[in-house]
């Protein structure tokens, strides 16, 4: 896999609901930095909750998790607790 100069990094490191980006893209991978604390959910939305691209559990382990997928309104983590993140992401527009 070729990496490209125009992906985006989210650093996450509190319980938040955090909007990522707007609009469609690629979410590349999510590095988890240190084992994580709670859940992380990520969503294709601007709004809401509900888990439609994937569900990390609790205290999974540090790596960095793949994902290459698109997402179509907007890239959205909500952390359960204070889990260190990185999201990389492409944005379309």
């Amino acid at each position: 896999m070729q990496l490209r100069d125009n992906y985006k990094v989210a650093h996450i490191s509190s319980a938040a609901t955090t909007q990522v980006d707007t609009g469609n893209g690629s979410l590349i991978a999510i590095v988890v930095n240190t084992t994580a604390a709670g859940a992380i959910s990520v969503i294709d939305n601007t709004a809401g909750s509900t888990v439609n691209i994937a569900s990390l559990k609790a205290s999974i382990a540090e790596n960095t998790y793949w994902f290459l997928t698109a997402y179509a309104a907007g890239l959205r983590i909500i952390t359960a607790a204070a889990s260190d993140i990185s999201v990389i992401y492409d944005p379309h527009h």
